[in-house]
């Protein structure tokens, strides 16, 4: 079955990631977020290393070792975490990677860059905050 707005795993991963360590009170570790996210532990270890390296986390190794949030939770932007995973998201408007469309009139009507403009914009605006 297709999907017109998916997110990829990655992204999933470390958005979901993200708010059961901002829900957190202390450190965790990468099996327990695994344990809560359903991710493998090896996909979820690299993308945490890419949050860490984003200045989102701190990590501490170690048996006792996990993470915890860098930042306070209303400073996390949920695209800011995207960016941080994907790079930032570049817009085309057309579905089809057009240009210039060979016809007077889209066939799409403008819906996808209506579509991706609400999308960046509800990932503006929702915080780590909002999801604890």
């Amino acid at each position: 079955m297709s999907r017109i707005v998916q997110l990829s795993e990655a992204v999933s991963i470390g958005l979901h990631s993200m708010v059961v360590i901002a829900r957190s009170k202390e450190l965790i570790n990468v099996n327990k977020i695994s344990a809560l996210t359903g991710a493998s532990r090896n996909h979820l270890a690299k993308i945490m290393q890419r949050l860490v390296k984003a200045n989102f986390l701190f990590s501490n190794r170690g048996p006792s070792g996990g993470f915890l949030l860098k930042r306070k939770p209303e400073d996390i932007t949920i695209m800011s975490i995207y960016e941080a995973i994907e790079g930032p998201i570049e817009q085309s408007g057309c579905p089809m990677d057009q240009k210039v469309c060979p016809f007077d009139k889209c066939l799409m009507g403008g819906i996808v860059k209506k579509a991706e403009d609400e999308l960046i914009n509800y990932f503006k605006k929702q915080t780590l905050k909002d999801f604890i």
